[in-house]
């Protein structure tokens, strides 16, 4: 079956500012394409997460661990707003920021919102290899994997569709793919 790689495209986008946040559940390829799509259009590149490891000098896990989900979020939120000010940057957020902090509607004012969706069970193969690095996922497997990210996938969906652009990211299986799809995001982006 072939599959659509532009699902939608929102006619609020107002200019042409280069500032692209690329958002979506943990595994869809958010720091994949989005450093791929930013040397194609010779942008800077940030991933919230990796700023905000190198900002405290913790992993995420641990800045959960030691300061609980509430904190994480409002540092999250802050980091947000710090990188919004950056201009010609592509910009990749945390699985659940978009989902906290009317983060979304600040996303969609200061710049492009890119959904990037692929499937429960696609996430999931993503996600089985590298459940030591997510604690969340650590002691799940098969069918229970699938399940939990349906669930988590159903409560935030309604924030990451609030995104001016829905994009397919759901066969990326090497960097050949990675290449195609960023180009295939990339002319999209530039008719703007």
């Amino acid at each position: 079956m072939r599959h659509a790689y532009i699902i939608f495209v929102s006619d609020k986008i107002k200019n042409h500012m280069k500032r692209i946040f690329l958002i979506g559940y943990m595994g869809a390829g958010k720091t994949t394409l989005g450093k791929v799509l930013a040397r194609r259009m010779n942008l800077s590149y940030i991933d919230t997460d990796q700023y905000i490891e190198k900002r405290y000098h913790k992993r995420i896990s641990e800045i959960f661990a030691s300061e609980g989900e509430e904190r994480f979020r409002d540092i999250e939120h802050r980091i947000l707003l710090e990188v919004s000010e950056f201009e010609d940057v592509i910009i990749s957020t945390g699985g659940g920021l978009p989902c906290f902090n009317d983060n979304m509607d600040i996303m969609n004012d200061l710049g492009t919102t890119v959904y990037l969706e692929a499937s429960e069970e696609e996430l999931a193969a993503r996600l089985k290899t590298g459940k030591n690095v997510r604690p969340i996922l650590k002691n799940r497997s098969g069918s229970e994997l699938v399940d939990f990210i349906k669930e988590s996938l159903d409560k935030r969906r309604v924030f990451y569709e609030k995104a001016k652009i829905r994009f397919s990211a759901e066969h990326m299986y090497d960097n050949n793919d990675a290449d195609i799809l960023a180009g295939r995001l990339e002319e999209l982006i530039c008719k703007m």
